[in-house]
């Protein structure tokens, strides 16, 4: 049996590996989790921070530090990242995902799998990559998404990210299924963009799980619920 955790080694430092539900976000996650620590200790004060958001509308591994590790945060937030998820083909979104209303459609009616198949070519290697207008990037200290909610239009710089693989899984026509090992700084949203904009058609991502991020595995992580149970657990 494992040995209950202190408060000295949440404050030494601990990597915890959450499975980030739907519809949270990565922030109400850490407070959640920093509210459960000092709750169990009965404590003012206790570090916790992740290393790399996920969307509200992402599931999977989000890595969390306490105390001295989260130091550490930036070498985990650098290493490469795993993701599977949905490309809906024959409709853009204005975020690129869910978060928005449909905005165009377009006929999927004389796409074939195999050119789904080979446009996965051109999305790997080094690439240059524009954000999602709906993303926490900053331009002239104005988050972009501000921009695109006030109905203002904005210049995006595109970026060089680094697809290592990308592979379309199963077709369900008009959903791709994929996987993707990427970069630092990669928008799988803008991917499911660009794959659809290269079908000459449209494309937006309609669900996405992150599967790793260096060696760490979302099979590893537990649900907010189990860590809980585990905190309380200790007393």
């Amino acid at each position: 049996m494992t040995k209950p955790l202190t408060l000295e080694d949440y404050q030494a430092g601990q990597v915890i590996l959450i499975d980030k539900p739907l519809n949270w976000t990565s922030f109400q996650v850490v407070n959640k989790v920093r509210w459960l620590i000092k709750q169990q200790f009965n404590i003012k004060k206790i570090k916790v921070g992740h290393a790399g958001t996920l969307d509200p509308l992402a599931t999977g591994l989000l890595i969390l530090c306490t105390g001295k590790f989260t130091k550490q945060i930036e070498t985990y937030q650098a290493q490469h990242k795993e993701y599977t998820g949905t490309i809906t083909l024959g409709a853009t979104t204005p975020s690129y995902d869910l978060e928005t209303e449909i905005d165009n459609t377009f006929d999927v009616s004389a796409l074939t799998e195999q050119e789904i198949l080979e446009n996965t070519k051109q999305f790997t290697g080094e690439i240059d990559q524009k954000p999602p207008v709906f993303s926490a990037l900053k331009k002239e200290g104005k988050r972009l998404y501000e921009y695109a909610r006030a109905g203002e239009s904005v210049e995006i710089s595109t970026r060089k990210i680094t697809i290592s693989e990308f592979e379309i899984t199963t077709i369900e026509m008009p959903e791709a299924h994929f996987r993707a090992a990427c970069s630092k700084g990669t928008y799988i949203r803008s991917l499911a963009y660009d794959f659809g904009q290269a079908l000459d058609n449209g494309g937006h991502l309609s669900a996405l799980r992150r599967t790793k991020i260096g060696d760490f595995s979302v099979e590893d992580a537990i649900s907010i619920e189990a860590f809980e149970k585990q905190i309380s657990s200790q007393d």
